[in-house]
């Protein structure tokens, strides 16, 4: 786990290395000056010598400044590295994310995959910046006192002793019950993005059926349950403290009245008992700064290990070092196809077996549930087949390099996606290089053209997020737009035309069939006058392609597609009738 996110400093070595080695000069610059204070009283004061007092007070002086200038120097630099580090691992723990298939998308959901990039990752970071600073600093002010504590008077320096492993005990049973507590919490903050993330995204919804109290409610049980969880664990922690003050005062006070017997008897001198108080506090403080590093590093593990478990996650989807990079015609053909989802006990699909030609336009309808997305998601592997193959132009997907597949499979999924920004910045998405009459164009084609030149900035018109300032019918003819910029050789369109009225619908196939000739175009609809005028209509019922043939034929030979036009014709022909995949 360590060395995946060390891989992660990369440029930031150098401060990474050079943090330790001032802090470690400043712990022994600061070690030695207890010492010199202690020469300054016994030697100096107390014999009257004032020669010896400037003389080690210069050397105080220039020590205190070099421990200064090193302590200074330790933070800034620790704090480039740490914040490098966090950039690295945020940017490479991201680009990770996009390699992933669909499969490997519905390990994590959105909410804790948010948190791990920033929650988690912050955490982190803090932990790096102490672990290249105050984790070198406590040990070594631990050893460097230790060292010269015994230097000063090995018998007095004998308390530490039995005080350390006291301490220590202490503080090792407080991180030990605090640490399970910490992992909860971030468990915790998955649930309080993911309920946010839905209020934020369906706010909509929530007050249109007046659910604001009931969200209210939801948040306030998400964020009550860590407040719950973290301020238990925060109470554990806080018992630092009075360990460490009940520890700290009884060496004073073993020291004090030790140190005494030992002056009187001539065994030791005043400024040596001082500079002892001075070791005793700094090895007593650097055990406590351990236990607080311990309690940090508690909390980063929990961190690092959420980050590392998505790092180390393999795609489910990769390229074959020999793949194919170019997609000669839009034929598919599914031979003998079945998938199931892990985890699953049910195949969504089952023995499917179809071929459609290049250029042709097909329909693809049924019940809810019967895997018509699936179908097509197979296509430019958003997931892959559980058995058999799916051909496109003659080769299995699998055979393709990734992006020239996707290129050349052009998909609407079913959910609109509009990212915040200018109209012509989202059809973009398609073809970065399109330009302005190939938008124009693209939107005549998905009867968008008409719409956007309504607006007052026109292509320029910024999109809010997910596009929530346009209509949902709007938005489909943007993303149809979009998905024709890119020149597929296979149009996919799941249910992309619901939000339309019919008339856009049938201008939008028009627009297919005359200046699409060429590409293979699948529609996933609800609507049967969607379809009826497809090369081919596919009928699927419980992941299995149930019939296949033209509008009349299906009307002559499969009852459920009768029953469902006479319905839909009944209704005039828009209605959904309840089909949505």
């Amino acid at each position: 786990m360590i060395r995946t996110l060390l891989k992660s400093v990369r440029e930031y070595r150098k401060q990474t290395i050079t943090t330790p080695i001032l802090v470690v000069i400043e712990a022994a610059i600061e070690t030695l000056i207890p010492f010199l204070m202690a020469m300054i009283i016994d030697r100096g004061i107390n014999a009257g010598n004032m020669t010896i007092v400037i003389r080690v007070g210069v050397l105080l002086l220039i020590m205190a400044v070099l421990s200064l200038m090193m302590g200074a120097g330790a933070s800034w630099i620790s704090s480039i590295a740490a914040a490098g580090f966090a950039k690295n691992l945020r940017q490479d723990l991201f680009y990770h994310i996009q390699t992933f298939s669909f499969q490997n998308l519905d390990q994590f959901p959105t909410s804790s995959l948010v948190t791990r990039l920033t929650t988690d990752i912050t955490n982190l970071q803090t932990a790096f910046q102490m672990a290249i600073r105050i984790a070198f600093r406590a040990p070594s002010m631990l050893i460097f006192s230790i060292i010269m504590a015994f230097t000063v008077s090995s018998e007095m320096a004998s308390l530490f002793v039995v005080a350390i492993p006291i301490l220590a005990i202490g503080l090792w049973l407080i991180v030990r019950y605090s640490r399970p507590l910490f992992r909860q919490v971030f468990q915790r903050y998955d649930q309080l993005n993911r309920v946010v993330r839905e209020n934020l995204r369906g706010i909509r919804v929530v007050k249109t059926y007046g659910q604001q109290a009931a969200e209210i409610s939801k948040f306030k049980a998400a964020s009550g349950s860590i407040f719950k969880t973290f301020s238990k664990a925060q109470r554990i922690v806080a018992l630092n403290m009075p360990v460490m003050q009940f520890v700290i005062n009884t060496t004073m006070l073993l020291l004090s009245w030790y140190g005494a017997h030992l002056i009187v008897g001539n065994q030791l001198q005043v400024g040596q008992l001082v500079s002892l108080f001075s070791y005793s506090m700094s090895i007593l403080f650097s055990l406590n700064m351990l236990s607080m590093i311990f309690s940090q590093l508690s909390v980063a593990q929990a961190s690092a290990e959420r980050v590392i478990a998505v790092m180390q996650t393999k795609p489910s989807i990769t390229d074959d070092d020999q793949a194919l990079t170019t997609v000669t015609n839009g034929e598919v053909v599914f031979e003998h196809v079945s998938m199931q989802y892990p985890g699953t006990h049910t195949p969504q699909l089952k023995d499917v077996n179809l071929r459609i030609k290049s250029g042709s336009m097909v329909g693809i309808i049924g019940e809810t549930g019967s895997a018509k997305s699936t179908l097509v998601e197979l296509i430019p592997r958003l997931y892959d087949v559980s058995e058999g193959r799916v051909l496109v132009a003659g080769h299995d997907v699998r055979d393709y390099d990734l992006k020239a597949l996707r290129d050349n499979v052009a998909m609407v999924l079913q959910n609109t996606m509009l990212f915040s920004g200018t109209i012509a910045e989202n059809l973009r998405w398609g073809n970065a290089d399109a330009t302005d009459e190939q938008l124009q164009t693209a939107a005549k084609m998905a009867q968008a053209d008409e719409f956007v030149q309504s607006l007052p900035q026109k292509y320029d018109t910024y999109i809010e997020q997910n596009g929530q300032n346009i209509s949902g019918g709007q938005r489909q003819r943007l993303t149809i737009a979009r998905a024709l910029l890119k020149q597929p050789q296979i149009l996919i369109l799941d249910d992309s035309t619901s939000a339309t009225d019919t008339r856009t619908d049938a201008a939008i196939r028009a627009a297919f069939k005359t200046q699409l000739p060429n590409v293979t175009k699948l529609m996933i609809t609800q609507r049967v006058t969607s379809v009826q005028e497809a090369d081919e209509i596919i009928v699927m019922q419980a992941g299995q392609v149930a019939a296949v043939g033209t509008h009349a034929e299906l009307l002559a030979t499969n009852g459920w597609y009768k029953q469902l036009a006479d319905s839909q014709e009944k209704q005039g022909g828009d209605a959904h009738a309840g089909l949505t995949q």
